[in-house]
């Protein structure tokens, strides 16, 4: 059944490319929202033609009041379901690209526009890799949703409000990461720095900031274990205020809490205000669990590549939806793509990914 699956991608990987160069060019970059948009106009256009889409397909569709969106195969029952949840909001474009950024332009066998690789590609690619279970009519123990997110770049307002009307998955994935298969996640807290005048604010940017490693470390903050690495310190941002104060945040390693990071900060600047303003803990499942196992067995299948579990410094889905684990779409060694200019993925690569979608899914929900 395995081959089969992999021969009905392959059969449908036209029809999938061509889909998902039309999705990349709605422009879904979340904007001011409207009563029936709450992540604006752009982003409800993308959810809109994903489930026209679905239900084409032969999908039940449901759509969550505009929050998430979902393609289901099967019948619901006791057991629960098996998901892979992606997300149609994009980051804005910036400059720098070298063609329009919703153009879904192609040359030389890759795809460039915003959102192909983060994260329409990845999601259509599941798509299709259900749709071919379906139309070979194989029967699932568990019923199989795909999910549309609608707010995953911005604060997961999406999968809040989709895990207040719906129960959680017992298994699943997102595909917005990295390959092989990741076990773990790191934990990433968002901190802000008030200093009571603009000449604390001056010492805090050249004592702690300017020229500092990224480890934390002016801040005692350089946490570090064995299986996640070094905590980082990023994305910095200052808040024009009449005195300007400073945000950033923290992806640390399981061995250390947002709690002892806060309080450290706050002894090494007492004069100053520090607070946590969110905070999402580290998600670990065991290598050898069947979720993790499976998505290990998948990748090795159909790349031929070693699938030994890895950690991450990301921030998906899997810190909010439990029983979820991040996998692909990037491989080994692409980097540094999604949110930039000429944002690309390769059609190849897009093949590969619904291949490896198909036996994963088939496999989390045949028993």
């Amino acid at each position: 059944m395995e081959e089969r699956i992999l021969e009905k991608v392959e059969e449908l990987s036209d029809e999938m490319i061509k889909t998902i160069i039309e999705m990349v060019k709605i422009d879904s970059v979340e904007a001011e929202a409207e009563p029936d948009a709450p992540f604006g106009r752009g982003v409800k256009t993308a959810l809109d033609a994903a489930l026209l889409l679905a239900d084409r397909m032969g999908f039940q569709t449901v759509n969550v009041d505009n929050y998430m969106g979902y393609a289901s195969y099967g019948e619901e029952g006791g057991d629960g379901y098996i998901c892979a949840v992606g997300h149609l909001d994009v980051v804005p474009t910036g400059t720098g690209w070298k063609q329009p950024p919703f153009s879904g332009y192609v040359k030389d066998g890759t795809i460039y526009s915003r959102g192909i690789l983060d994260n329409k590609g990845p999601i259509f690619s599941c798509l299709y890799a259900l749709y071919a279970i379906k139309e070979l009519g194989i029967s699932l123990k568990r019923q199989v949703r795909i999910l549309f997110g609608c707010d995953e770049e911005t604060g997961f307002e999406d999968l809040k409000y989709y895990l207040s009307k719906e129960k959680p998955p017992v298994m699943g994935f997102t595909p917005d990461c990295k390959y092989p298969v990741v076990y773990a996640e790191r934990g990433r807290a968002l901190i802000e720095i008030r200093p009571e005048s603009l000449s604390d604010f001056c010492r805090l940017m050249n004592d702690y900031v300017l020229n500092a490693k990224n480890n934390g470390e002016r801040f005692h903050i350089d946490f570090r274990d064995e299986e996640f690495g070094q905590l980082e310190v990023r994305n910095f941002k200052i808040l024009q205020e009449e005195i300007p104060a400073l945000q950033f945040a923290v992806s640390y390693p399981a061995g250390c809490t947002a709690e002892q990071i806060i309080e450290t900060i706050k002894r090494e600047l007492p004069d100053m205000r520090a607070e946590l303003v969110s905070n999402m803990n580290p998600v670990r499942f065991e290598k050898d669990c069947r979720l993790v196992d499976t998505l290990k067995y998948t990748y090795e299948k159909v790349t031929g590549m070693d699938g030994t579990p890895v950690t991450t410094t990301g921030g998906t889905y899997a810190k909010l939806m439990p029983n979820i684990v991040p996998f692909g779409p990037s491989f080994p060694g692409q980097k540094g793509i999604g949110h930039q200019p000429d944002e690309w993925m390769k059609i190849d690569d897009i093949i590969t990914n619904a291949k490896i979608y198909a036996l994963s899914l088939y496999l989390l929900a045949r028993d």
